[in-house]
């Protein structure tokens, strides 16, 4: 398996830091103080990186992750289900990133994700491996074939319940044998523990 572990820098890099109000900062910052999750490691200082977190079992998930994103000011577009994107709030959700995924025609989503690259110069962009907060048995392989077409590794995040922490942790690159890439990932993300543990 062509899987490497990379020392993770203890800062955001510059490139990947958001020109934001202070008071995003302030309420994301807040959010994580009053409800005591912590977080640990940091991001790689590349021009391309995809983020995966899990388990994703909850819509708590993204509240806390918004909120870390947020907090760090960090620069990141993320895949979401189009139907969050609701009249009112969509404006903001693609403001800070958010790219609305209907999962029944997401053929263009991996050519969108690479015209923003092209354009910027480089991506940060984070999504759930799972595709879905509820159980599924089978993995589907889109981000692993997002990664191979944006020519960059995978990093590992995870967010863990019971010690209330959220890590950035080691950099993974695919192999092209997806199916084994994602039974492995299943197996380093067995360890973790999501809010609603049998989603997993």
């Amino acid at each position: 398996m062509n899987y490497k572990k990379t020392k993770l820098s203890i800062s955001v890099p510059k490139q990947f830091i958001a020109q934001r109000n202070r008071f995003f900062s302030f309420v994301g910052t807040s959010i994580l103080w009053i409800t005591g999750w912590k977080v640990k490691g940091a991001i790689p200082d590349m021009k391309k990186l995809l983020v995966i977190i899990a388990p994703h079992t909850s819509n708590w998930d993204f509240v806390y992750g918004m909120s870390l994103v947020l907090s760090l000011k960090i620069k990141i577009y993320w895949l979401g289900k189009h139907t969050i994107f609701k009249k009112g709030f969509r404006r903001l959700l693609k403001n800070l990133g958010g790219i609305p995924v209907n999962r029944q025609d997401s053929k263009n989503i991996i050519s969108d994700v690479i015209d923003i690259s092209k354009r910027e110069g480089g991506i940060l962009i984070g999504l759930s491996p799972e595709g879905t907060r509820k159980k599924a048995e089978k993995w589907k392989s889109g981000f692993l074939r997002m990664a191979q077409s944006m020519d960059c590794p995978i990093l590992l995040a995870t967010i863990d319940y019971p010690s209330k922490e959220i890590s950035f942790r080691e950099l993974f690159y695919p192999t092209g044998d997806n199916q084994r890439d994602i039974e492995h990932l299943k197996k380093y993300y067995k360890d973790f523990i999501g809010k609603i543990p049998e989603y997993f």
